[in-house]
């Protein structure tokens, strides 16, 4: 498998749930809600783990920087870690405004960083590493747990 292919099925599984949770607030269905944003919040910080304990590294490893892309997506992986709070603050209050409009914010970051990992690291990822570091790279980031 390709590590493009693998990560953006991931990503695509994490926007489900992110949708999921946001149309349940928007019904009032907090309880629906709740389930959809832990569901999300887990599948995306396990996706980051993936990215920053194996995949990064693999990369930073082959192109021997660590200035780069990776460094990006780090910072952004902070900034979406800090809306998940905020997020899990407003769901918590039951607060339909405040989480709608972090939905919003978040949608928006999402959508720029994944489209930046899809589009560039993860294709230079295909492209630089071995084929054999690939495959193991791969295999370690299947069993990345929370």
């Amino acid at each position: 498998m390709i590590i493009s292919h693998y990560m953006k099925d991931e990503h695509r599984a994490c926007d489900t749930h992110f949708a999921a949770a946001e149309q349940a607030a928007a019904n009032g269905d907090w309880a629906k809600a709740e389930e959809g944003f832990i569901t999300f919040s887990n599948e995306t910080l396990t996706h980051f783990k993936k990215e920053e304990e194996e995949l990064f590294p693999a990369f930073e490893a082959q192109t021997g920087s660590s200035e780069g892309p990776t460094q990006v997506m780090r910072f952004e992986h902070e900034q979406v870690k800090s809306l998940i709070g905020k997020l899990a603050h407003a769901l918590e209050a039951q607060d339909k405004d405040a989480y709608l409009s972090l939905c919003e914010s978040m949608m928006i970051l999402l959508q720029q960083h994944n489209m930046k990992e899809e589009q560039m690291l993860y294709a230079m990822c295909d492209r630089v590493l071995p084929s054999d570091v690939k495959e193991e790279t791969l295999d370690k980031m299947k069993k990345v747990v929370l």
